[in-house]
């Protein structure tokens, strides 16, 4: 299926970059739903799928509202706050018609793995959700939560990228480089491959765009009124959360670097802040502090400011090293 979304100069005007846990939780069990999965979420796969299934969440409500494939429940990605207690009351106030409605939708693509669970959601939404976000709370605190620190700093640098983009080069050409199924051409946004149809009859102005660490090949839409439409599409930089840095160019540069600073140069594939390279190489703060302050001096990183956060990047010169043939 192809669409086009026509877009006024006040929709580029109002479009933001948000960053939802909601999102990443929804297409993260998507992904364990599929059979085998992308080389860069192996080991994520791996630890993640059987932990899930001995927690019997594999067959609970997300499994009734988050298929491998096809139509996923509009309800569990709702306006993004950036916070995921916020966003699960969001999915506890659901309107309970925009839930039968979507259960509905649901059904008629397939038939429910569970159809008491579906006649309780058509039957008293109300008392049914909590439940709903007690089993999106559980799964993410075994499968997202443990991961979160590399994530985020993953997202935001995504959102950082974009927005020297749409300063440098407009908010059209931030949307056609978002992936090869999404184009801007002559004020319209086409998208290709959608499973589901997405219009501006009835949402509000503006546009989301949300960075997703586990929509590794497709963007995901949700269209919902009076809500403006929401893009959440692959982030950069998302094959770095789950591998660890290629040991063979450790072992080059740690000749030259030293270990510690040769595994935090390789870390910096994307933006991240100290206390992202803290968490993702098990040092402390102050070490990497250290290290960073070393490498700014000898011109191999450089910080940016990303909201509150400070985030380091390589400089052409560490690019450059680290590319070097080992």
């Amino acid at each position: 299926m192809r669409a086009e979304v026509a877009f006024a100069a006040d929709d580029l005007a109002r479009a933001r970059f948000a960053v939802s846990p909601l999102w990443q939780t929804v297409c993260a069990f998507r992904l364990l739903a599929r059979a085998g999965g992308p080389a860069p979420y192996r080991r994520w796969l791996d630890d993640v799928r059987p932990a899930v299934r001995s927690a019997g969440l594999d067959r609970g409500w997300l499994a009734e509202l988050v298929p491998a494939h096809g139509y996923l429940a509009d309800l569990l990605t709702p306006y993004p706050c950036g916070d995921l207690d916020d966003e699960l009351a969001a999915i506890r106030a659901t309107d309970p018609a925009r839930v039968r409605l979507e259960v509905d939708m649901l059904a008629a693509e397939r038939a429910p793995l569970d159809p008491a669970r579906i006649a309780a959601l058509r039957r008293d939404p109300v008392a049914t959700l909590p439940l709903v976000t007690a089993e999106i709370a559980a799964f993410w605190d075994l499968a997202i939560a443990p991961h979160w620190p590399r994530i985020r700093v993953v997202l935001d640098a995504d959102v950082l990228h974009r927005a020297r983009q749409v300063a440098e080069h407009g908010t059209g050409h931030v949307l056609g480089d978002l992936h090869q199924t999404v184009t801007w051409d002559d004020g319209a946004l086409h998208l290709v491959e959608r499973h589901c149809e997405i219009t501006r009859d009835g949402t509000g102005e503006g546009l989301l765009l949300l960075p997703n660490a586990f929509a590794w090949d497709a963007v995901l839409t949700r269209a919902v009124p009076p809500e403006p439409p929401q893009l959440s599409y692959p982030a950069r930089g998302t094959g770095t959360i789950f591998d660890v840095a290629d040991v063979a160019r450790t072992d080059a540069l740690a000749g030259v670097l030293g270990r510690t600073r040769a595994q935090v140069l390789l870390s910096l594939d994307v933006p991240a802040s100290t206390t992202g390279l803290a968490d993702r190489l098990g040092l402390s703060r102050a070490g990497i502090s250290e290290h960073l302050t070393a490498m700014r001096d000898a011109g191999l990183v450089r910080p940016h400011r990303a909201g509150r956060q400070v985030l380091y990047v390589r400089t052409p010169a560490a690019d450059a090293l680290v590319g070097a043939p080992v």
